[in-house]
């Protein structure tokens, strides 16, 4: 969640940034020079705005998530160890460090998050050519 937290703030600060950029562009004598860098300051601040808005779903769908919920098969919210590594059906937020672990955070609708939905303890799955087995679930 930190990590979530972190990124919206560099969204909402990039956007501001590229606000007052947009605000402080003044009119010179080139005319087009200032249009111009206005338009960039704003597509700046679009990109930052779909950014943040992206990163609002996610934090809004890990709030959903009850860590306290032990589930059976392969669904969003599943912590599950294979022999390869652990992952965390959750937002694609990639490899996060929680204490000594490394753990692979993905979205449900990712390619693997497909291959594995469903799934239990001891099934098995090929990803990039290697067989996984189901270790655990949490």
């Amino acid at each position: 969640m930190d990590m979530l937290a972190g990124k919206i703030e560099i969204a909402q600060s990039g956007m501001k940034a590229a606000q007052d950029s947009a605000n402080n562009e003044t009119k010179s004598s080139a005319g087009d020079k200032y249009e111009t860098g206005r338009a960039m300051s704003q597509n700046e601040r679009d990109m930052y705005a779909k950014q943040l808005t992206e990163l609002l779903h996610q934090q809004k769908m890990l709030k959903t998530i009850d860590p306290q919920k032990r589930n059976q098969t392969v669904e969003s919210g599943t912590l599950l160890r294979t022999e390869k590594g652990i992952f965390f059906l959750s937002v694609g937020l990639g490899l996060v460090k929680v204490g000594s672990l490394q753990v692979m955070a993905i979205s449900p609708l990712s390619p693997i998050a497909q291959l594995i939905l469903g799934k239990t303890t001891g099934d098995d799955f090929e990803w990039m050519s290697q067989v996984q087995t189901i270790l655990e679930l949490e």
